[in-house]
């Protein structure tokens, strides 16, 4: 049986990126490798085994082009309503709470931010298949 075990993005500042996904959902840095022309940075939190992987091009300076492939990572937490008032605070710029409510169930709620690069990020309320 296959165990998923981390995900990886590109992004242009290592501090910037580890600043963002440390105050927003508490990643801390796990290992840092550095080689000649790239950084791994492995992020995680007591959460979870899996882990966020940081890749940082040292020759890179323009932003990369997400493209129309990337979806968005995902994080559940136990109380969306405080993380959201917490994101705000913060100066994250979390969009609005939604409720996907399909056939008028409950499914999900959620709200998304970006990262400093761009990226999608959902945050979901513990529920469900959302633990």
């Amino acid at each position: 049986m296959a165990k998923a075990i981390h995900s990886m993005i590109r992004v242009l500042d290592e501090a910037r990126s580890t600043r963002f996904y440390g105050q927003a959902f508490g990643l801390e840095v796990a290992e840092r490798l550095e080689f000649d022309t790239f950084t791994l940075v492995y992020l995680s939190n007591a959460e979870s085994e899996f882990e966020l992987e940081l890749t940082v091009n040292k020759d890179r300076s323009e932003p990369y082009a997400l493209g129309d492939g990337y979806g968005h990572l995902a994080f559940s937490v136990d109380d969306l309503d405080a993380e959201h008032k917490r994101f705000q605070e913060a100066g994250l710029e979390p969009r609005k709470i939604v409720e996907f409510s399909p056939d008028g169930k409950l499914l999900a709620r959620f709200f998304f931010v970006a990262d400093p690069d761009g990226y999608q990020i959902e945050v979901l309320q513990r529920r469900g298949r959302y633990l």
